[in-house]
């Protein structure tokens, strides 16, 4: 079974192996992806029907939000792009228009299937690559000096044949990857320029830059070059040639239309309060909203690759909602997100599980360091068990990051360690609860320290 055919439950073990806890959160999604699945197998015409459950995600920052939703767009193998709601304004204001989310999601599509397709040929143009190499090193002669017999001309051509064959023998061993050659390439000569404008200009921009790149010729330019960088060059000149854009772009927009993600973070910054409805800035975050609405229901977007539909496109949003509630948000608004998850905020045997079990844990990140300098370091269970709960009183102190204060706290404790490495004769660092308390526990205790240590 591949990534796209994942099941709810083995979603949320993948999940389970990067973010810790947050399992409603986790189900959700995995519910969403499989959902998904589901749909693209119907073939009646209801299949245009099932428009998919967005998502909000209701929490404070540093518990997850942001890793379920990329982590998902991975297991999808789907086109995926976050973007904060707070960047964008009403149209007539100055800001990004809404609109360029899809164009930017499709962009990345494209470069997606591209990667996908230049993949696929890879082998056929690092040969093609070789042969471009081989011309260099052993040119073939196309004028002939003096009159030959066909005799002689076939002499001469098997010797050709037997010298090239020695070369491409030599050339696949890996035998001459340090020798220079003479190679040509081609260089652009558009001139840099950028457009300043209002809302939604940056595709014109796109599109006025690729007409005058196609005005100009390209410049070729002759530069030594090592064999392995010549090969590295021609491979990706002949997979370019090897693969249909035409094709590539027809995927690309298929799988944003069926399968795109889009994850809006920090959608509480465009809801309007109850206390201040209609008046000062929040006149323009309804506008954002309103403007978000025909995205998020379903409409027709203009992309320099062609239209993009986007009722099928999946799109999660997050927010810590403390100034506002999920309801402050405009009511049409409301109704395209129909599953809400609140979050549950990190306890110490959270941030315990976060600093030593996921894939990518800190613990891990810190060891993987110190070790390409051939140094161990080795986290006591006392030790790790002090960090989580120093992390967790300085989140209920002061403002809660989540998981985001295991970073300063690891970067604060060993700043020393880090620095005196590479001079110092160390082969072992162990860290105890010790090394912990008197490191960090006169940072805590004094709470303006804190505040701008940790």
């Amino acid at each position: 079974m591949n990534n796209k055919e994942l099941t709810p439950r083995e979603v949320v073990r993948e999940l389970d192996a990067y973010i810790i806890g947050q399992d409603k959160a986790k189900k959700a999604v995995a519910i969403a992806l499989r959902n998904r699945w589901r749909r693209q197998r119907i073939k009646s015409a209801i299949k245009e029907d099932i428009l998919p459950n967005n998502i909000i995600l209701i929490g404070p920052t540093g518990i997850g939000k942001t890793e379920i939703a990329r982590r998902l767009s991975n297991l999808a193998g789907a086109p995926f792009i976050k973007v904060e709601a707070s960047k964008f304004t009403e149209v007539g204001y100055v800001g990004r228009d809404v609109e360029s989310i899809i164009r930017d999601l499709t962009n990345f599509a494209v470069t997606m299937v591209k990667n996908e397709r230049i993949a696929e040929v890879n082998s056929q143009a690092i040969h093609m690559a070789n042969e471009r190499i081989l011309d260099i090193l052993l040119p073939r002669s196309e004028t002939k000096a003096q009159p030959e017999t066909e005799e002689a001309g076939l002499v001469k051509s098997e010797k050709f044949n037997r010298t090239r064959e020695k070369l491409r023998e030599m050339l696949e061993n890996g035998e001459m990857e340090d020798r220079l050659i003479e190679i040509t390439v081609h260089q652009g000569t558009m001139p840099m320029m950028q457009i300043f404008g209002p809302a939604g200009i940056e595709e014109m921009e796109m599109n006025l830059s690729e007409m005058l790149g196609s005005a100009f010729p390209q410049k070729k330019k002759i530069q030594k070059a090592t064999v392995v960088e010549a090969r590295k060059i021609f491979t990706q000149e002949e997979a370019q040639k090897l693969i249909d854009m035409d094709q590539v772009v027809r995927e690309a927009i298929r799988r944003v239309e069926e399968t795109g993600i889009v994850f809006i973070d920090e959608i509480d910054k465009i809801a309007s309060t109850s206390d201040q409805h209609g008046h000062g800035p929040d006149v323009s975050r309804e506008g954002v909203q309103r403007d978000i609405l025909p995205i998020v229901e379903g409409s027709n977007v203009q992309t320099k690759y062609g239209v993009v539909r986007t009722e099928h496109i999946l799109f999660i949003a997050a927010g810590a909602f403390h100034a506002a509630k999920p309801s402050d948000l405009i009511p049409e608004l409301q109704g395209r997100f129909p599953i809400r998850v609140e979050m549950d905020s990190l306890d110490k045997d959270d941030f315990v599980k976060i600093l030593k079990n996921p894939r990518n844990a800190l613990l891990k990140q810190y060891t993987a360091l110190l070790k390409s300098e051939k140094v161990e370091l080795v986290f006591e269970d006392d030790a790790v068990e002090e960090i989580a709960q120093i992390a967790a009183e300085v989140n209920d102190k002061m403002e809660n990051i989540g998981a985001r204060r295991l970073h300063t706290i690891l970067t604060t404790l060993l700043e020393e360690v880090l620095f005196q490495v590479p001079d110092k004769d160390f082969r072992e660092v162990i860290v105890t609860r010790k090394f912990v308390q008197e490191r960090l526990q006169d940072i805590v205790r004094d709470r303006d320290l804190s505040r701008y240590i940790l």
